[in-house]
């Protein structure tokens, strides 16, 4: 008997939970104010986060999915993002949209029911929020193989969380991205849990990245709690795609430190001291840490940023709040070139139950 073939899977960590280097840095982190941009974009996105659950509480918003703790991967990978290339996100990944250029009131329109949320202004060739577990991963390996064969210099880039990497989905958008060597990079932001489906119960897998082997492409681990290495390891996976190098698998260890959403009840199945343990591994204190200690933040700074991120937020929030509800037919008038006569009773119905001014969000 022989061997025939070995793998590894590489993990990367630039910044321990202490804030302490422990390794040489890439370029971009050794100028201070690229960490600082980085993390104001954390902090914005947390911010927003808890605006939005409040708003949710109080009757002005839907079902919302927050990204508490886990913003350092969306901010690193949309760093290293370029224009041109293609976000496909999962529900979850508004810290990566931010940083493409959503707006906030887009996104208070998303988790308000309201389509035009998803009718970004800015990253108009990115695509809505996937609420079906996984599926985004096709439509990007079919985008960057359209990007393959129009000889495009652009990146199709998917996130999706740990629970998405055990959809059928997955693995045959993997294996046809692998045989086409299409422009592709997938981010697993594994926080753990799939709802309330913990990682350890989802599949017997050492790690989440050695999926990419059976698809032949690179399979990679990172810390998704360190923003250097997120950043860094998204930059090496999006370079070598749009040289030509096929596609990456990244697999981005955090942790969920709040609900599913704002549905959910995660202290039914999580034990509450091992969500207090996790807090001392996230993102933004770890890299205030590292800012702090080098003088390069101080306490002035952080309360001026948290006054001017607060001020953006509310004033996202009026915006939303003042933007009008689209009409109650509107789900009606666009599925059908001719609407079937069961529906047209119910538009009939829903048009006579309607408000009689025009309403609002909230």
């Amino acid at each position: 008997m022989s061997t025939v073939a070995r793998f590894e899977i590489e993990y990367t960590q630039f910044l321990d939970p202490q804030g302490q280097a422990t390794r040489p840095w890439p370029e971009f982190a050794q100028d201070p104010a690229n960490l600082i941009a980085m993390y104001r974009a954390m902090v914005q996105t947390r911010l927003f986060d808890t605006k939005a659950i409040a708003l949710q509480r109080t009757g002005k918003l839907g079902t919302f999915a927050s990204s508490l703790g886990q913003e350092a991967i969306g901010v690193g990978l949309a760093g290293a993002m370029r224009p041109e290339d293609a976000l496909f996100p999962s529900y979850r990944d508004h810290a990566a949209q931010f940083m493409r250029g959503v707006t906030m009131t887009e996104s208070l329109l998303y988790w308000s029911g309201d389509e035009a949320g998803s009718n970004f202004a800015v990253p108009r060739n990115d695509f809505p929020n996937c609420v079906p577990i996984g599926n985004q991963v096709c439509h990007a390996a079919g985008a960057a193989y359209a990007f393959q064969l129009r000889h495009e210099q652009r990146v199709a880039v998917c996130i999706l969380g740990d629970g998405g990497s055990s959809k059928g989905d997955f693995y045959e958008a993997l294996n046809m991205a692998g045989s086409w060597r299409a422009p592709l990079v997938v981010v697993i932001n594994n926080n753990q849990w799939a709802i309330s489906v913990p990682r350890t119960t989802q599949t017997a897998a050492q790690t989440l990245a050695q999926k990419a082997i059976a698809a032949g492409i690179d399979g990679l681990q990172v810390d998704g709690n360190d923003i250097v290495a997120m950043r860094q390891v998204a930059q090496q996976a999006l370079d070598k795609a749009r040289g030509g190098g096929g596609p990456t698998l990244i697999e981005a260890l955090s942790y969920r430190l709040g609900d599913h959403t704002t549905a959910d009840d995660a202290t039914r199945y999580r034990d509450a001291d091992v969500v207090k343990q996790q807090w001392q591994f996230e993102p933004i204190v770890r890299l205030r840490q590292y800012l702090l200690q080098r003088g390069a933040w101080s306490k002035e700074q952080e309360e001026q940023l948290i006054r001017q991120g607060s001020d953006a937020v509310n004033a996202a929030v009026d915006a939303y709040l003042a933007t009008p509800a689209p009409p109650t037919t509107a789900m009606f008038d666009y599925l059908y070139a001719t609407l079937p006569a069961a529906l047209q009773q119910q538009r009939a119905m829903a048009l006579q139950l309607a408000p009689a001014n025009g309403a609002q969000h909230g």
